[in-house]
C-alpha cells in the first residue's frame, strides 16, 4: 500500500452560542480535514487546527504531505519524524513545538485512521488494546453571566456529569461570583475544577485559590503563564488547591519536567498540543512513570478529534476520570456516525476499523463553504496556485480534480478551491 494523495480543506463550522473564556469570546471551530488517499482504495481522516492561521497551517501540511506521497502509510512515525525534522528541526531558529503539534496532527491521525482500516482494526487495537470500556468526560457549562453558567451547570449535574469545569479569568469579582454561583447550583457532592488558561500571575493565583478554596475546588487548571515549569512548580508548592498543567506541556521534555519538578498532581494534554496519537501515549507514560494522571484536553475541534482522542484514552492506564469534551457547543458537524451524546457524562470505547467514525459530505461541504465565506459573509479573494478541491467536490471523497476549473454561481471565476482564498478565519 502506497500513498497516492493528501487533501486538506478548511472548514468552519459555529457554535450554538458565542463561548466566553478569558481570551475573549470565540464564535465556532476552524479546523482542516485532512485525507490521506492510497493506491489501495483506503482513505484516511484527521483535523488540523487552524489557529493561529488557516494559511500557515495548511501550507505546513503540504509541505509535510511531500513526504508522504509514494510511501507507505505504516511508516507513520518515520514519515511524521521526516517531515517535523525538515520543516521545524533543522534550525534552531524554526523550532516551534507548538505550532508543530497543531499542524502535524491531522496528518498523524490520518494515517492511523489509513492504518486501521486496512487491517480491519481500530486503532487503540493496533497502540496496544484497550484497557476500559468507556471514557469519562467533565460537565463544561457556558455562558456570558455568572447566572447563565450556574445554569447549565445544574443541568449538566442532573445530567450524570461527577465533574464540572468552568472557565475563569474574566476578572476577579466575575470569577468569584460564577464559582459561588456553580458551586450552589450543583450542590456540594460534585466535583468542581477551574482553568484560568494562564491569565493568573503567580501572587494573583495565590490570592484567588485562597479566596476561592471554601467552595471546595478539586483543581486549578493552568493558573499561571505556560512558559515556566519551574514558576508553576512554586505555585503549586503554595497552592491549597491541586494544580493541573497544561498549555506549558506540548513536548516529551515538558511532560519530563513538569513531573520531575513536581510542577502539577495532573496533566492535561490533547492530540493537537503533541502533534498525534503516538506522542500524546508517549507523554502519557511518562506522567505514569511519575505517578500524575492525564486529562484529554478538548480544542474548538469536530468529533474527529474527539474519536481519535478517544482511542489514546482507552489505552492510557492513568487516564482521568474528568475529560475535556466541547462537541456539544457546535451548531452542527461533519461526522454523521458513531452517535457521540454523552450518557451520564460518557462514551464507550469505539470499536470500528480505524478511528471509526463516517463523515457527512454535505455538512463537510456546508463547513468549507462557510469557511470560504467567512464571519462577515464576504466571499474570500481568489489565489492563483490551487491546493485542495472544491467545496463543490467534496461530496465524493475518492476524487480529487485540482485541474478542473470550479465557477461561482454568478457565473465569475471563482477560487479553484476553498484554499486559493485568504485564511481570514472568522475572528470573536
Amino acid at each position: 500500500m502506497k500513498i497516492s494523495e493528501v487533501v486538506t480543506t478548511p472548514l468552519w463550522i459555529p457554535y450554538k452560542e458565542p463561548f466566553h473564556w478569558s481570551e475573549g469570546v470565540t464564535h465556532g471551530a476552524e479546523v482542516i480535514m485532512v485525507e490521506i488517499h492510497t493506491d489501495e482504495g483506503v482513505t484516511g481522516y484527521g483535523e488540523s487546527i487552524a489557529t493561529p492561521s488557516a494559511e500557515a497551517v495548511r501550507a505546513h501540511l503540504s509541505l509535510a504531505a511531500d513526504f508522504c506521497v509514494g510511501r507507505n502509510p505504516f511508516e507513520n512515525a518515520r514519515l511524521i519524524g521526516e517531515a517535523y525534522d525538515a520543516l521545524f528541526g533543522r534550525q534552531e531558529a524554526c523550532r516551534a513545538p507548538k505550532f508543530v503539534g497543531k499542524a502535524l496532527a491531522g496528518l498523524e491521525m490520518a494515517l492511523w485512521d489509513v492504518m486501521g482500516k486496512a487491517v480491519d482494526r481500530p486503532v487503540h487495537a493496533l497502540l496496544g488494546g484497550a484497557v476500559r470500556d468507556e471514557v469519562r468526560y467533565f460537565g463544561f457549562p457556558q455562558g456570558e453571566t455568572a447566572a447563565e453558567i450556574a445554569g447549565e451547570a445544574a443541568r449538566l449535574a442532573a445530567s450524570g456529569h461527577e465533574v464540572i469545569f468552568l472557565e475563569v479569568g474574566r476578572g476577579d469579582d466575575l470569577d468569584a461570583e460564577v464559582v459561588a454561583r456553580v458551586r450552589a447550583a450543583i450542590g456540594p457532592d460534585k466535583r468542581l475544577r477551574i482553568d484560568p488558561s494562564g491569565r493568573w500571575h503567580p501572587v494573583r493565583a495565590s490570592r484567588m485559590m485562597r479566596k476561592l478554596s471554601r467552595f471546595d475546588i478539586e483543581v486549578v487548571e493552568q493558573p499561571i503563564d505556560a512558559e515556566s515549569v519551574e514558576a508553576l512548580a512554586r505555585v503549586r508548592a503554595a497552592s491549597p488547591i491541586s494544580i493541573a498543567a497544561d498549555q506549558g506541556v506540548i513536548a516529551l521534555g515538558d511532560a519530563f519536567d513538569v513531573c520531575r519538578l513536581h510542577a502539577a498532581d495532573l496533566i492535561v494534554v490533547g492530540l493537537h498540543e503533541t502533534g498525534g496519537l503516538l506522542r500524546f501515549c508517549k507523554v502519557a507514560h511518562i506522567a505514569e512513570a511519575a505517578n500524575v494522571d492525564i486529562c484529554i484536553h478538548g480544542l474548538h475541534e469536530t468529533r474527529i478529534t474527539t474519536v481519535a482522542a478517544s482511542h489514546v484514552a482507552a489505552v492510557t492506564p492513568n487516564l482521568d476520570d474528568g475529560n475535556q469534551y466541547m462537541n456539544n457547543f457546535l451548531a452542527w458537524d461533519i461526522v454523521s456516525r458513531p452517535d457521540l451524546a454523552l450518557q451520564d457524562g460518557r462514551l464507550p470505547v469505539l470499536d470500528g476499523p480505524g478511528l471509526g467514525f463516517e463523515l457527512n459530505w454535505e455538512a463537510v461541504r456546508e463547513a468549507a463553504e462557510a469557511w470560504w465565506k467567512g464571519a462577515d459573509g464576504g466571499r474570500r479573494h481568489a489565489r492563483s496556485r490551487p491546493l485542495v478541491r472544491s467545496p463543490a467536490d467534496l461530496a465524493d471523497p475518492q476524487h480529487v480534480d485540482n485541474d478542473a476549473p470550479d465557477r461561482g454561481s454568478d457565473g465569475d471565476d471563482a477560487p479553484s478551491s476553498a484554499a486559493d482564498r485568504p485564511q481570514r478565519a472568522p475572528r470573536d
